[in-house]
């Protein structure tokens, strides 16, 4: 049984042995016991996923062909697919779990957004982005590829960029190089007002990056407290704790 590719939802599949296991090493640095797999195409991560002792395991795929194929491959799999969008589902288990998966490059900062809003029952991360993205969720400020991502990202996980996958990796090969990271979930975050608040700053604050921060943010604070120092600096050049910091001063009706 045969699946075909879809350019639509962005599909390249892993191939290389050796690095699906390096991803499910990654994973299991972490100790886990419910485990979510994000798009798992042609099976290449799931089999070593299926393998791992003592977990509960379910895997989110959109593609009908693909969820036949696996059930078929894998017939393990058929009481743990959920044939569904990932960014409209619910949290699979009602319990703490661990996400992983080879993100469909063309919404993983949409998948990044959802597993935001699953944060308090996420603690990690094990995922493999384009490489660039993979950097920009990385990034420290004063960088070009530091924002809204890393930003929003970082105000709740730690990031450890873990290692780069060539594009002979798949098939077919992007065009493009991949990064693998691991996102955990801080003990401790940056005091903010709400996090309402912080998204609607970072947002605006980055949206206008060339722009000195009085004049992109300008409409969520007095005039009185546009006079800080701190508004003289660009959006790059904050860090998440700036940002924080300045919710606290922010005027919204």
């Amino acid at each position: 049984m045969e699946y075909q590719l879809k350019k639509s939802l962005g599909q390249h599949f892993l191939t290389n042995e050796s690095i699906s296991q390096k991803i499910a090493t990654a994973l299991q640095q972490h100790a886990f016991t419910h485990l979510l797999e994000v798009g798992p195409g042609g099976g290449a991560l799931t089999k070593y996923l299926l393998a791992i002792p003592n977990i509960e395991f379910r895997a989110v795929e959109i593609d009908t062909e693909k969820v036949a194929y696996l059930e078929k491959t894998y017939p393990d799999l058929k009481s743990k697919m959920i044939q569904t969008d990932v960014l409209a589902m619910e949290a699979p288990f009602n319990t703490p779990f661990t996400v992983i998966g080879n993100f469909p490059y063309n919404i993983s900062s949409q998948i990044l957004f959802k597993i935001l809003e699953w944060k308090t029952q996420v603690p990690v991360v094990v995922g493999m982005f384009q490489k660039e993205v993979a950097q920009r969720i990385a990034a420290q400020p004063n960088s070009k590829t530091y924002g809204i991502l890393s930003v929003l990202i970082q105000a709740f996980y730690s990031v450890e960029y873990l290692f780069d996958v060539e594009p002979s990796a798949f098939k077919p090969p992007p065009k493009v190089m991949s990064g693998v990271i691991r996102l955990v979930k801080k003990e401790q975050t940056a005091n903010m007002h709400s996090e309402k608040y912080f998204l609607l700053l970072v947002k605006t604050a980055f949206n206008q990056r060339r722009k000195m921060l009085r004049n992109a943010v300008k409409n969520l604070f007095e005039a009185t407290v546009l006079q800080d120092e701190i508004f003289n600096k660009r959006a790059e050049q904050l860090s998440v704790a700036d940002f924080a910091i300045l919710t606290f001063k922010m005027n919204i009706h």
